[in-house]
């Protein structure tokens, strides 16, 4: 541990997930937060950013959901619940990014990788429930054709998927292929086969 309180929070796995846990009952919604973290880490290590902490954020980019269920509510309420918890303004600001509606837009890195992010992996995740295989064999042109069948995952917002690649700078079939790549280790815990 460091002597900066703030420091040793926002690295501070446990205590993220255990706010996780207190705000969110559902299984699949907690699913969701680990297959962003997920996605969001392998980000962070592959361009040399802070992996806990950017780790930590996506963990927590939903967990008021259930209890802010609205979009005058989530996650502008969340936001001040984690402030009063001593999250620093940057970790915030990229959980309010992470929503078009709040008008924060993405501009830092995490910020960027956070929205884009959040959507395509809850898009993976679905796909990969729907496959005997689950995500091993999953391409990114299978990703793609199920994207253009709206009926499928029909909440997962197809132009923020296609906005986050964008805002990441990078190809669509490369964002789709790393994230099934960092959501394999995990698929046990999201609920697929292994």
């Amino acid at each position: 541990m460091s002597t900066d309180p703030i420091h040793d929070l926002v690295h501070d796995r446990d205590a993220a997930w255990a706010i996780v846990c207190e705000f969110i009952q559902s299984e699949a919604l907690r699913r969701h937060a680990l297959a962003v973290e997920a996605s969001v880490r392998s980000y962070a290590r592959a361009t040399g950013e802070d992996e806990e902490a950017w780790g930590n954020v996506a963990l927590l980019h939903d967990f008021d959901w259930e209890i802010h269920p609205t979009l005058e509510e989530h996650p502008q309420a969340g936001e001040a619940i984690l402030a009063a918890r001593g999250y620093p303004d940057w970790f915030r600001r990229a959980i309010l990014a992470h929503a078009q509606h709040t008008g924060v837009v993405p501009e830092t890195q995490l910020e960027k990788t956070l929205f884009a992010c959040d959507e395509l992996s809850g898009f993976v995740h679905a796909c990969g429930l729907i496959r005997p295989t689950g995500l091993v064999g999953l391409e990114p042109k299978s990703v793609k054709k199920k994207l253009r069948t709206l009926t499928f995952a029909a909440g997962v917002s197809r132009a923020d998927v296609y906005e986050g690649a964008d805002l990441l700078g990078v190809d669509l079939d490369v964002h789709i292929s790393n994230v099934v790549a960092a959501l394999l280790p995990i698929s046990a815990e999201l609920g697929l086969p292994t």
